[in-house]
């Protein structure tokens, strides 16, 4: 059974805390299928995943997201890589530069709504010296870390309580 998407965003947040629990291969493949919905520029899909299960490398990868002890918690790591020279071949330097990452950014988003539809945990990381990451997974130097999704089953306390959000109104403007 999954939540209602609508009810997936307002519920999902970053956890810090997970079980030991790991999460289903066939959870894993059909998160992993949800990312590749995503829209893309020119239906480029410019994105690669490294799924990271094995303990010593998730905590390297930690190391290499300034100690951010989730990454080497969570059951499964995806590090999120983006293809700049794909994008590139069509948009040029935008696509290079931009389009690439927006729609990486877009699959990592589906990833966490699905994940949080089908009750798992999720923390989205930002922050971690790119060049390390991409050395850890072993990946080709035409990939591009873009972010890494800590995955699993929360192990905190409190994890009902609702995320502040700015009104509509107030971020909004409607040009008639």
């Amino acid at each position: 059974m999954t939540k209602d998407v609508f009810d997936a965003m307002r519920e999902a947040h970053s956890v810090r805390q997970f079980t030991s629990v790991p999460v289903p291969e066939p959870t894993l493949t059909r998160l992993l299928e949800a990312a590749c919905w995503a829209p893309s520029a020119g239906n480029l899909q410019p994105w690669y995943f490294y799924v990271v299960q094995n303990s010593g490398l998730k905590r390297r990868l930690a190391d290499a997201c300034h100690g951010q002890h989730q990454v080497a918690e969570a059951p499964t790591v995806v590090v999120v890589m983006a293809d700049p020279a794909r994008s590139n071949e069509r948009y040029g330097e935008r696509g290079a530069q931009l389009y690439c990452l927006q729609d990486t950014a877009a699959a990592t988003q589906n990833m966490l709504l699905a994940a949080t539809g089908l009750g798992l945990a999720t923390c989205w990381v930002g922050a971690f010296d790119e060049r390390l990451v991409q050395e850890l997974v072993e990946a080709p130097p035409r990939l591009r870390a873009v972010a890494i999704v800590c995955l699993g089953y929360s192990n905190e306390e409190n994890d009902d309580e609702a995320k502040e959000r700015l009104r509509v109104a107030d971020v909004t403007k409607v040009l008639h």
